[in-house]
């Protein structure tokens, strides 16, 4: 009873713990995939901003796009696995909320970048002749600053309501971060407002996206099957197809997470669903990218 009645001030992230026995082997494929993270990112930056034959719009969104999975990753995974190393889990309101922030900031980024990076290649095979011209230098700077800047104000407002309620009970976090369907299981009162608030921003950043990118690859499609040259339809489908399977993965977890009502989900699902978005995707981008991409394997030959 008297549980109930004290207000939280800090929360306690229970992550894998509920695994002991495979904490250290989880320590180190966590690190590692981390460390592979950082590099073959790092790798494909490098490659785009050195090779000659890289210097197009294609590129230089999937340079930025890249950049983005670094920053993604490293708001979640150094804090997971100093958490395992220390076999503690405490983290502070503002640390939380911060944490909070920038993966929901860079995970909205996210959402943008790949609606971007659809959008120039609907450009390259739907209007070829005119490609330069709209994807110009200027345009996709402005492109990649709206995919950045978009969400911050929105993403803002959704922390300061979240950590406007109040916190009693338990402060054990079920989950490896700060993420919101966990901790409103924690709040006080009623939270069917910041439920559904949760909904209609998810809706705004990852359904209108996503029909957007569906909607550029289905004229993707109709014109790449409208080509007499199989091997022009080859290569159009070849240069797309990484970026619809970086699109599946991401999308695809991201929104079972978030659009499904959190009483319906059991926690260890939604830690699976999560270490997909957060950090099987970054990992794959650069696998992803690289094999499926003849240009890419050639600059990093070149690199080599």
């Amino acid at each position: 009873e008297k549980s109930n009645t004290t207000t939280v001030t800090e929360f306690t992230l229970v992550g894998f713990s509920d695994i002991p026995n495979l904490q250290w082997i989880l320590f180190g494929i966590f690190f590692v995939i981390y460390l592979m993270i950082l590099l073959g990112n790092s790798i494909i930056i490098l490659i785009t901003r050195i090779d000659p034959t890289l210097q197009n719009p294609m590129y230089f969104f999937l340079a930025n796009f890249s950049f983005l999975e670094i920053c993604y990753v490293t708001a979640t995974v150094p804090r997971m696995l100093r958490d395992i190393w220390t076999q503690k889990g405490n983290i502070y309101f503002l640390a939380c909320a911060t944490q909070m922030y920038f993966v929901l900031m860079f995970g909205g980024t996210e959402c943008f970048l790949l609606t971007v990076m659809a959008y120039d290649r609907y450009v390259a095979i739907c209007n070829p002749l005119n490609y330069s011209l709209v994807m110009n230098h200027k345009v996709c700077i402005q492109l990649v600053a709206g995919s950045w800047i978009s969400g911050i104000p929105v993403e803002i407002g959704q922390i300061c309501q979240i950590f406007s309620l109040t916190f009693c009970g338990s402060s054990k976090i079920n989950h490896f971060f700060c993420d919101i369907p966990p901790i409103l299981k924690l709040a006080c009162g009623d939270t069917f407002v910041n439920e559904m608030a949760v909904y209609i921003v998810s809706v705004v950043f990852l359904m209108v996206p996503f029909l957007m990118i569906v909607a550029s690859y289905g004229k993707i499609i109709s014109s790449i099957l409208k080509l007499s040259s199989a091997r022009g339809r080859a290569k159009a489908f070849s240069t797309c197809s990484s970026h619809l399977t970086v699109v599946v993965l991401f999308y695809g977890t991201a929104a079972i997470n978030y659009l499904q009502p959190t009483s319906n989900k059991p926690e260890g699902l939604r830690k699976l669903l999560s270490l997909f978005y957060t950090i099987l995707t970054p990992m794959m981008n650069p696998i992803i990218y690289s094999l499926r991409n003849k240009d890419v394997m050639v600059a990093l030959k070149k690199l080599l």
